[in-house]
């Protein structure tokens, strides 16, 4: 996020334990040589990265594990409207 965030979101965040969430980042440097390298690797066709030591992926565990993610609960299931009357589909791992 590039400015302050509101009081109120900001309540809301540390209410349902996200806050964290939304300081990932703050005064980090990123490398525009290692995003363009990731860029070049990236394949859209099988959503994988293409490395030297073999194709991978992020998982959803992966951003989990690495933004710190309580998982306490089973994951919502379903389907939902969205803002603009759309459905979604919702899925969770059993």
């Amino acid at each position: 996020m590039s400015g302050p965030i509101s009081l109120l979101i900001e309540n809301y965040l540390k209410e349902v334990g996200f806050w964290h969430v939304a300081t990932i980042g703050r005064g980090c440097k990123l490398d525009p040589k290692l995003i363009s390298a990731l860029i070049e690797m990236w394949r859209p066709e099988t959503h994988t990265f293409h490395l030297p030591c073999g194709e991978i992926t992020i998982t959803l565990e992966d951003v989990q594990l690495q933004l710190g993610l309580p998982v306490d609960r089973s994951a919502l299931t379903g389907s939902v409207q969205s803002a603009v009357g759309e459905p979604y589909e919702t899925h969770s791992r059993s």
